[in-house]
Order: structure tokens, then C-alpha cells, then sequence
């Protein structure tokens, strides 16, 4: 008797403690540095949930290694829903991916709430290269003597080359930098001839002529985009992606939190202000169910994994 009251106690604490959620002011951890896409949209999201609750929604930026180091702060924070995590492709999929000794599990650790946006990948060349079509480039790069350029190996824009090269059943020769500007200034200077990467830093180069898109991986076209082919359009329907943005919370978080933060996640997205705002930065917005967004890194992780292996991508 007395554990069946205590047990009701309990239950009864939860649902009230669950009504007046949140009454404090809740973390939002983005595990990179201030300024960047990852940064104005959880700023866009958390002032939403912030009017939505009556309770600040804030940014805490945890930047370093990929995204892992925010990551794993997010994955060993009280399960309470006072901490919410912004989580991506790098830090749920292809970090995990390439660091099995990583402090964190993107499945067991994670309670996924909703998807927020993606941003298509775009496959983009130089106006020099001799490629007006995506067609034209993959029989050029048969030889197996193009080169394209990432932010470094194992980032994003190094496996969406590995994803294309599978895809189109070509070589091309990888060219590693550290950080997406260099490998640009190198496009832009004709020193590589290829990348594939999420267009909305490369936009004042396409629209001054110097960078050309051949494609975006996308099963439709993208509006600020709309004379560049899809992919399936294009002739190449195997190949789409796109990284990801999305929020989760600690593993363990009540699931009635989880379904009333989805909720206003949901309703902050579908605002016209902040769709607009995200498509002035190149991604699509898009919510998801919990049990969908899970679902969805678990496929994304199985894939990376796979990835990686065939292609023996090791970190330096």
C-alpha cells in the first residue's frame, strides 16, 4: 500500500509539475559558435518558444570538435526538460559514424523532439569547367581526374562527394581543407573543379556568374533555385541528400514534455517570418513527429556508417 501510494504521489507531482512546465528558463544548446546557420536558427526557434511558454527559451553556444563537445553536454544534462539539444547530421550521424569511442550515443542518449529544416546539397562547379549539365559532368569525371574540395575529411561536404561518386559511378580525387572558405577560393580560382555542399554561401557566386549549379540533391527544385534541375530531373535520381537541423533533449526526458515542446516547435516553424528567415539561408523548413525524427537518425546514422567503411575514411 504504501508503494502504490507513493507511486501515486509521484504521478501526481509529475502531471502538476508537467502543467506549470516550464518554470524556468530553458537551455538550448547549439554545439557550434555564434553567427553561423546552426546559430540564427535555434535563436529563430527558441524566440518562438520563448512567447509560446511565457518562459525564456535561451542559447547556449558549446562550439569544438565537430559539434561533439555541445553534444555531449546536451546527452548528460538532467533529463528534466530543462536542457534541449540543436541536433544535426555532423553531431547524430557522421561523427558518430567516424568516432565509435565518442562520449555520447546518438540513439540511446537522445530523445528526439522534431526535425526543424534541412538544407539541400547542390552540386556546384566552376563557370570555367567544360559541364553545363550534370550529365556532362560525370561522364568528364570518368577519368577519374576531377578533384573536388570539403571542409575537411570526414566533414559533410567530404561525404555528400563520397554519396555522389557511388551514386554516378565515378572517381573523383578528394582535396581536403580546413573549412568550406578556402576549398571555395579554390573553386572560385579553378584549382578544384567540383563540390557539393548546401548552396547558400556559394549564392553571390552563382548569381555573378563565376560558380555555375548543376543540380541540387533534392526531390524538388529549391525556389531560389528554380532553373537548377533536381538531381532525378538531371538524370541521377539515387542521389539526394541534405544535412539536417533538428531538436532533441536528453534521453530519459518525460514524454509529455517531449510531446508539448514538438507541439510549439511545430507552430514556430510553420511562422511565416521564420520560414522566410530559413529560406534567406538556403534550408527548407520541415517538423517532424518524435518517433519519426528517431527513426530518421537511426536510417541516417546506418547509412553514414556505411559510407565511411566503403569509402575507409579514417580521421587524422
Amino acid at each position: 500500500m504504501r508503494r502504490l501510494a507513493a507511486l501515486a504521489l509521484f504521478v501526481f507531482a509529475f502531471g502538476a509539475a508537467a502543467q506549470t512546465y516550464p518554470a524556468k528558463p530553458v537551455k538550448l544548446i547549439v554545439p557550434f559558435p555564434p553567427g553561423g546557420n546552426t546559430d540564427i536558427i535555434g535563436r529563430l526557434v527558441a524566440a518562438k518558444l520563448s512567447d509560446a511558454f511565457g518562459q525564456q527559451f535561451y542559447v547556449e553556444n558549446r562550439g569544438g570538435a565537430g559539434g561533439t563537445i555541445g553534444a555531449e553536454a546536451a546527452a548528460k544534462s538532467p533529463a528534466d526538460g530543462y536542457t534541449i539539444f540543436f541536433s544535426t547530421t555532423g553531431t547524430l550521424a557522421s561523427a558518430p559514424a567516424m568516432q565509435p569511442a565518442l562520449r555520447y550515443d546518438p540513439i540511446k542518449d537522445f530523445a528526439p523532439i522534431s526535425t526543424l529544416a534541412n538544407a539541400p546539397v547542390v552540386i556546384i562547379v566552376t563557370s570555367g569547367s567544360p559541364a553545363k549539365t550534370l550529365r556532362e559532368l560525370i561522364e568528364i569525371a570518368k577519368p577519374g581526374t576531377l578533384k573536388f574540395g570539403s571542409a575537411g575529411t570526414g566533414h559533410f561536404v567530404h561525404i555528400a562527394g563520397e554519396i555522389f561518386k557511388d551514386a554516378a559511378h565515378v572517381e573523383l580525387l578528394h582535396v581536403p581543407y580546413k573549412g568550406v572558405a578556402p576549398a571555395l577560393i579554390d573553386l572560385l580560382a579553378g584549382r578544384i573543379d567540383v563540390m557539393f555542399d548546401a548552396f547558400a554561401q556559394y549564392e553571390p557566386h552563382l548569381q555573378s556568374g563565376k560558380l555555375r549549379a548543376l543540380a541540387v540533391a533534392n526531390p524538388t527544385r529549391l525556389s531560389r533555385l528554380a532553373d537548377v534541375p533536381t538531381t532525378a530531373e538531371a538524370g541521377l535520381p539515387d542521389y539526394v541528400l541534405a544535412s539536417w537541423f533538428g531538436l532533441a533533449a536528453p534521453a530519459g526526458t518525460p514524454a509529455e514534455l517531449i510531446q508539448r515542446l514538438q507541439g510549439q516547435v511545430v507552430k514556430a516553424v510553420a511562422a511565416p517570418e521564420v520560414r522566410e528567415q530559413m529560406a534567406k539561408l538556403g534550408v527548407e523548413p520541415g517538423t517532424s513527429t518524435p518517433a519519426d525524427y528517431a527513426a530518421m537518425i537511426a536510417d541516417e546514422l546506418a547509412r553514414w556508417r556505411a559510407v565511411v567503411k566503403k569509402a575507409g575514411i579514417k580521421l587524422e
